[in-house]
């Protein structure tokens, strides 16, 4: 069979027809993301020789894909060489050459070095106040467990660690000790909850209570309680404070109205009208878990890859900004139709 000149829209065409999710983000401006993106990499060219650098939002678009689908920089590779409906998303033909694995690594890398993407965040979130999205009439606070690969020390490598300090033998002058302390994460912790234990860190998220979008956020060890980023959290623009029992005896600033859920304690168990006072509260107060629910199903898992706090801190704060980006496009279609 001949190949056909319009074979390649004509695939396109039926994709759409079929339902491809990833038209549903064009909603976003993604331009609006090209000018903190631009000022991470400005560097003065040395010479023109040698290619041209892929275009800075089309690679950050190539990041979104890899955390939307929870892939590795190789498995990224290889879908947006054959899934048609990745290369359309991010622009490209079938004439035109895709970023390999150690490009995609190099430029998550640097913009970790960065640190732009509290810019990013920050900027994503302005535009969606000033266009009405969040209307900050109440706002949730809770955490939620981000997994980090497993670390198998000893305990008396642990307790090092947790003093904050490096087993000697890691830092010996030996290709072995460098290459283990490589792959050794010191900034994670452990931790236990409701008998699971879990490695890695915590995403504090602050979410809007009319548009469930994620207003600020914070990353810590998986070891700090939920409520130390609690009062950190509020300014001025916020009116209502809506959380679960780990935040009871929390400070708030005086113009923001507590809605924390009560707890009993032993000999002293809730009465009745506290009870029913948890239910109001708490129908208001789980929509969080549905921001939660989105990262761990739509998003294929909150866990991480990678190594450190600071890389923690990045992919973190990528997966928030891009649960925003999702949940733009959900109310964008509802308001259509």
């Amino acid at each position: 069979m001949q190949l056909n000149l319009f074979a390649e829209d004509n695939r396109l065409e039926k994709l759409t027809e079929l339902g491809d999710s990833l038209l549903k983000l064009n909603v976003v401006n993604w331009e609006n993301f090209r000018p903190a993106l631009e000022k991470a990499f400005q560097r003065e060219r040395k010479s023109n020789a040698g290619r041209r650098p892929y275009d800075v939002v089309m690679m950050f678009k190539v990041l979104v894909l890899q955390r939307l689908f929870n892939l590795s920089d190789d498995q990224t590779e290889y879908q947006i060489n054959d899934r048609m409906s990745f290369m359309r998303f991010l622009g490209l033909s079938l004439g035109d050459r895709v970023p390999d694995a150690k490009t995609i690594w190099l430029f998550r890398e640097n913009l970790t070095k960065s640190g732009v993407i509290d810019q990013l965040f920050i900027d994503y979130c302005k535009e969606l106040e000033e266009n009405g999205i969040i209307t900050r009439t109440g706002t949730i606070v809770d955490a939620t467990f981000v997994d980090a690969p497993k670390q198998r020390n000893t305990r008396e490598e642990n307790k090092t660690i947790k003093s904050g300090d490096i087993p000697e033998e890691w830092k010996e002058n030996t290709p072995k000790a460098k290459h283990k302390l490589a792959q050794k994460d010191t900034d994670a912790r452990w931790t236990k909850k409701n008998n699971e234990t879990h490695y890695g860190y915590k995403n504090h998220a602050k979410v809007d209570v009319d548009s469930k979008i994620i207003t600020n956020y914070a990353v810590t060890d998986a070891s700090v309680h939920d409520s130390q980023r609690f009062s950190n959290f509020f300014t001025e623009k916020d009116k209502v404070a809506y959380a679960d029992s780990a935040y009871v005896c929390q400070e708030l600033p005086e113009h923001v109205e507590a809605q924390i859920c009560e707890k009993g304690y032993r000999n002293h168990p809730l009465t009745e009208e506290q009870k029913q006072n948890n239910r109001r509260k708490s129908k208001i107060r789980c929509r969080i878990e549905h921001v939660f629910g989105f990262m761990t199903g739509s998003m294929h898992g909150i866990t991480l890859r990678t190594i450190g706090i600071k890389r923690a801190k990045f992919n973190i704060g990528l997966t928030n900004l891009i649960y925003n980006i999702c949940r733009y496009s959900i109310i964008s279609r509802k308001s259509l139709a």
